[in-house]
């Protein structure tokens, strides 16, 4: 294995790929190698200055960090949209290609292995593959209108972006926290911030049913004198006149004689 060497790391791939048949995959591979030569003859990339690896889906380009970064970051910013757009209007629709987009820094290092193609491993290339595949970026793809979205690493930012070399705008790009094995880690996204999805208000519950209530047993205090009801009178000793409570039913349809 070589030691590690600093390089600018690129990594495209393609929306929704699996979800394509054999012939549609083939087509969408094409395009995607056509975009990427050209995007990197526009920022001036010479065949020595880069070195490509296929992923299937996607293809990981290592460049040389003598290329200026602002020419890569305009060019994909700039030119890969209008390469996109002009080679899906001759696909069908189940072809056109959509690309999330990773542009990093850090170091590297390849090691050969006998019948076997790649090799790149790295601290910094494992976090650029977690930034392609981060909500974040898949969410903003999802939301833009172009057929593609760009990030970036925040060291490739806080070097290049913030300082606005090459006429880049740092404002147009924003500030995201992506999840990751070894940790969360910032990165930044270029483009508007995706709207945040809002969930459905929890479900209100029915009130619980209440039992029906059992009337009290009636209850009835005299403090004296001969009560009547309605013209009746209850006629007769009542053993709790003062001060007592009567308590079950009263019938008070007749006058009522005799002890209580």
């Amino acid at each position: 294995m070589t030691d590690p060497v600093n390089h600018t790391i690129l990594l495209l791939d393609i929306e929704q790929f699996g979800r394509r048949d054999d012939v549609e995959q083939a087509f969408m591979r094409r395009m995607l190698y056509s975009v990427l030569h050209e995007t990197l003859r526009s920022a001036g990339v010479e065949p020595a200055d880069q070195r490509l690896e296929d992923r299937g889906d996607g293809v990981m380009v290592l460049i040389s960090p003598t290329v200026p970064k602002p020419r890569l970051l305009n060019a994909l910013i700039s030119e890969t949209p209008v390469l996109l757009r002009a080679n899906n209007r001759l696909a069908a629709d189940s072809a056109r290609v959509r690309l999330r987009m990773v542009l990093a820094t850090g170091e590297v290092a390849v090691q050969e292995l006998g019948g076997a193609l790649g090799g790149a491993v790295g601290w910094d290339l494992n976090q650029a593959y977690r930034l392609l595949d981060s909500p974040g970026l898949r969410a903003l793809l999802q939301h833009l209108d172009e057929p593609c979205a760009l990030a970036v690493s925040d060291a490739l930012y806080q070097g290049t972006v913030r300082h606005g070399h090459g006429g880049l705008a740092p404002e147009a790009f924003h500030r995201v926290t992506v999840p990751g094995k070894e940790g969360d880690f910032p990165a930044w996204l270029h483009g508007a911030p995706a709207p945040a999805t809002t969930p459905p208000p929890a479900p209100v519950a029915a009130p619980a049913a209440q039992a029906p209530q059992t009337a009290a047993p009636a209850t009835f205090q005299f403090l004296g004198g001969s009560p009547s009801f309605g013209g009746n009178l209850i006629g007769g000793d009542q053993h709790t006149v003062s001060g007592g409570v009567v308590n079950g039913d009263v019938n008070t349809g007749n006058t009522i004689g005799g002890d209580r």
